[in-house]
């Protein structure tokens, strides 16, 4: 069993109530303003070493273009039955085109995507290679990004556009990788719902107000400042963890605080005093945690919007990403997947 009795007995007497708040997913609707990348994998067999120099020949075999960043966020909320408003940036260029493509194909609403012809879409692509009956590894990632702020006309445009449909949407999210779409102005306009979600790897403090923050151990290890794992080692004593959640919600002025602990599972802290610690569904499948973290927000906040309890919402989020790291790369989830993840865990459990 991944988890004791105590946990097994909450998880059967919830069952039908999980079924239920998953089901009614494709009610919400999310406006999502994020980082927009697109993560490129080329792949292809290694021939031989150049004669040009000291570096292998690949021959091309496919490529494959999905959603990263802050796009991956707006992926898995259209992939799970939400309707998604995306907001971000892209360049004037193919990889642009490409991205707004897969959103289209998904159902989202890219009205709230502006163009950017002075930076390029930020695009990550890994290229991996492998011999004859080998496994394919990767050997060299090649980023296309600026460092260069948009413009103030941008700026404006995205803040006007998330201040005109604030109102239209049950939540809005933030998913900043800190590439620039997320000025002061944005992040403004973006807080001004009540119900406003910040996955934000650093910086949390521009975002003092929201909802709910949704970091990572590391991420909420650098807001704080000091390491939240017991110095003895020992992951029964949570006495640096429930200090650090304190002090999270403290510096963010966060109604809650759900930070996310890997193969520990996660834990959410509230300003009223709740304190939930939800263990891993899956510590031994575990191919690539690349993009999860974008998957519990999206099973999380859509459970919020569905009627969830904190308990739920944080179980369904849980749920969500123990489903994505089977994969390699940025994977989104379905409803039809979340609920055959949940029977196995409940034929487990009983």
């Amino acid at each position: 069993m991944v988890f004791d009795a105590s946990f097994a007995a909450q998880l059967i007497a919830a069952a039908e109530r999980l079924f239920y708040l998953i089901d009614r997913f494709h009610e919400a609707t999310v406006l999502v303003v994020g980082d927009l990348t697109l993560d490129e994998f080329l792949t292809g067999q290694v021939e031989r070493l150049s004669r040009e120099a000291p570096v292998l020949i690949i021959r091309h075999e496919t490529t494959r273009q999905v959603p990263g960043g802050g796009a991956n966020a707006v992926y898995n909320f259209a992939k799970l039955g939400a309707q998604v408003k995306a907001v971000g940036l892209l360049g004037v260029d193919d990889q642009g085109k490409a991205l707004r493509r897969i959103f289209e194909e998904a159902g989202v609403d890219t009205q709230g995507i502006f163009l950017d012809s002075d930076r390029p879409t930020v695009t990550k692509t890994r290229i991996s290679g492998h011999a004859r009956q080998s496994v394919t590894q990767q050997i060299v990632r090649v980023d296309r990004k600026s460092d260069a702020l948009p413009n103030e006309a941008l700026q404006r445009q995205l803040a006007d556009y998330i201040q005109q449909h604030v109102g239209t949407v049950d939540a809005v999210v933030c998913s900043d990788y800190g590439d620039g779409t997320l000025t002061e102005a944005v992040i403004a306009a973006a807080l001004a719902h009540p119900l406003s979600i910040v996955d934000a790897q650093t910086r949390l403090d521009r975002y003092k107000g929201a909802t709910v923050f949704t970091p990572n151990l590391p991420e909420a290890e650098q807001a704080v400042g000091y390491s939240l794992v017991n110095p003895s080692g020992d992951a029964a004593d949570l006495t640096q963890l429930r200090q650090g959640g304190h002090d999270l919600l403290q510096l963010t002025q966060a109604q809650q605080a759900l930070i996310t602990r890997g193969e520990e599972g996660m834990s959410l802290f509230d300003r009223a005093g709740t304190e939930l610690h939800i263990p891993a569904f899956n510590r031994t499948d575990v191919f690539d945690v690349t993009g999860a973290g974008d998957t519990v927000v999206a099973g999380f906040t859509l459970g919020l919007i569905a009627g969830a309890t904190l308990w739920e919402a944080t179980v369904l989020g849980n749920l969500a990403a123990s489903i994505v790291v089977r994969q390699f790369g940025t994977t989104p989830t379905t409803q039809a997947e979340m609920k055959a993840a949940l029977q196995a865990l409940l034929d487990k459990a009983e």
